[in-house]
Order: structure tokens, then sequence, then C-alpha cells
């Protein structure tokens, strides 16, 4: 696609610099003079904006004392001015605690001691809101903190790990084992047969939310191979031609998500009740209703991601 690289997350001019990660007199030369971007269990610090959200960056000077010792990441440049993560989960807030009962978890946490307009949110719920800088800079910053989360231990031996490269690589002393931030293929299909496109709900979601069918590839796969795969195994459908759209990196946790298009050689439904709800075909007249906001049992793909993206530009055209 010639506007591929307009999707969420993908379109920032972040500088990763990573020559600077490995050398310690330049981190600490960077860190006083950083913007500083704190992260709560996955969520970010960002305030409301006239046309939707920006990241809200703290200092050195305005950092709350009870996020100084946050575990930091160097993010790279932007305009010249160094950033980083601050993992500040260990933070306590005294009420509106996450609501994990819901889909999608819309609570905010705010800190005592910033601004009362400043708070915790969900990516998710706020992603087209952001600019392309600031979108590429939560994705990475959300996806390099939770690969600490989940990797303090040496997938070789055993041993616990830390950290070294400016947040970039994480060492193990006991076996001499490195280990680098990782990400997981998937893909995600934009499948047609004639004029209509096939949808599915995964298990657990919302009764109105549809979106592309998607699946992670696996080892020795191509993405064609993965693409036509995913769609027999959850619905059955056999597929033919496969290519490639757009990709998107997508941080939950840490994924890259594949945009493929492929064309049905079949059309039943056989749906694989352990990955989806329903699966539908539906018609470019009808996805036309749903964007509109026209069909009370579907929503539109959440605006932000890939899925939305591809099936937007489907319904306009402009796949090339």
């Amino acid at each position: 696609m010639k506007i591929a690289e307009q999707v969420t997350f993908a379109a920032g001019s972040l500088n990763r610099d990573a020559e600077s990660r490995g050398n310690t007199e330049t981190q600490a030369v960077l860190t006083k003079n950083a913007k500083l971007l704190p992260l709560w269990q996955g969520k970010i610090l960002m305030q409301p904006a006239a046309d939707g959200w920006d990241l809200s960056y703290l200092s050195q000077d305005t950092l709350p004392a009870d996020f100084a010792t946050a575990s930091q990441v160097y993010l790279g440049l932007q305009d010249g001015t160094p950033l980083f993560a601050l993992d500040v989960s260990e933070w306590e807030p005294q009420d509106n605690l996450p609501d994990t009962a819901q889909f999608l978890d819309n609570s905010i946490q705010c800190h005592p001691d910033l601004p009362e307009d400043r708070g915790f949110f969900e990516l998710r719920a706020t992603m087209a809101g952001l600019t392309p800088n600031e979108a590429e800079v939560a994705a990475t910053a959300r996806s390099i903190l939770e690969w600490h989360r989940i990797h303090g231990f040496c997938a070789n031996c055993g041993a616990r790990t830390h950290v070294s490269m400016a947040g970039w690589q994480r060492d193990c002393d006991a076996c001499g084992r490195s280990h680098f931030p990782r990400t997981d293929p998937v893909v995600i299909m934009l499948i047609t047969h004639g004029n209509s496109v096939l949808v599915g709900r995964g298990v657990g979601w919302p009764d109105d939310m549809y979106s592309l069918l998607a699946g992670f590839v696996e080892p020795g796969e191509t993405i064609e191979t993965a693409t036509r795969r995913e769609v027999l195994e959850e619905v059955g459908v056999t597929v033919g031609p496969v290519g490639y759209l757009a990709s998107q990196p997508w941080p939950y946790p840490s994924s890259l998500m594949i945009g493929t298009w492929g064309h049905a050689t079949s059309t039943e439904i056989k749906l694989d009740p352990t990955e989806l709800s329903d699966a539908l075909w539906i018609t470019r007249e009808d996805m036309l209703d749903i964007f509109s906001g026209r069909n009370p049992k579907i929503k539109p793909a959440r605006k932000g991601a890939i899925a939305h993206f591809l099936m937007q530009n489907w319904l306009a055209d402009r796949l090339d």
C-alpha cells in the first residue's frame, strides 16, 4: 500500500540513537535534560488536548518523589530531546483502581502531586488521538517496559538477569547469555470473496465487536502460509492468492501486526469455538453502514487498530 505507513504507531520520527545506549557517561548527560514518560502497569501518563491526547512528560524537577527510583529505559531522541520511559508500577494509587472486569479498562489513575488533568490512561482507548510521533513513543515505551516485566530471568539457565544497554538488553551473570527485546509476528488478514469481507468475534469479546481474523506466525512459516493456515483453522475457509498490505507495531504485549490480503476460494464457515465466538461475511454495503454507525448490532473495529485501517481503505478502494 502506498499509504501503509499512515497506520497508527507506524508514522513517527523517533531517532532510537542506538549508539548511545552502551555509553554510561552519555546516558548520564542525557538523563539530566530528558523528557520522562511514566507508565503505570502498562498505562501511560497523558492529558487531554484540543484535538485528542498529549503524552504528559515530566522532568527531573517535576518527578514525584515516589517515582524517583523507578527503572528507566532510554527511548531515543525526538527533535534532539532525549526521551526516557519510566516504569512506576510500584506506586499504589489511593482510589480509582483499574477496572479489570471490563474488556477495556477506562479507569484513570491520577497522582496527587501532578496536575489534575494528568492521569494514567489505557493506550488502546487513546491511541487514535495521539500524533504520529507520540503514538510511536507510546508504543515503544509500553512494549519495552512489558518485556522487562516478564523477562526478569534467563531463558537459558533460570538465573535472574540485570538490565544493560540503557534498557535494551538483559544480561545473565550466571551463564553469560544476553537477552534482547522480542517482537512476535502476527498476520491479520483482509480476506475477501467477491464483494464481501470476512470478520470474526473473539472469545470473550463484547457481542458487537468484530474484527479481521488474526494469528501468530509459527516457526518455519512464511507470511503467506500463516495467512492461509490461520483462516483455515479458525473458520474453515480456504484461501488462494495472498499478498502484503501494511504492518503495525502493536504493544500488547509486543507484536508486529502484518496486514495481508487474501482471496477466499470457499465461503462456508466452520467455526473453531476455542478461537472465535462468531464469524461473518459482510458485504461492502453493509460494512459502509457499520462504519457510519447505522448498524446497531456491529461496531467498526477500534480506530487506530490496523484492522480499522485495512477495512476503511478496502471500502475506499485504496489498497494499492
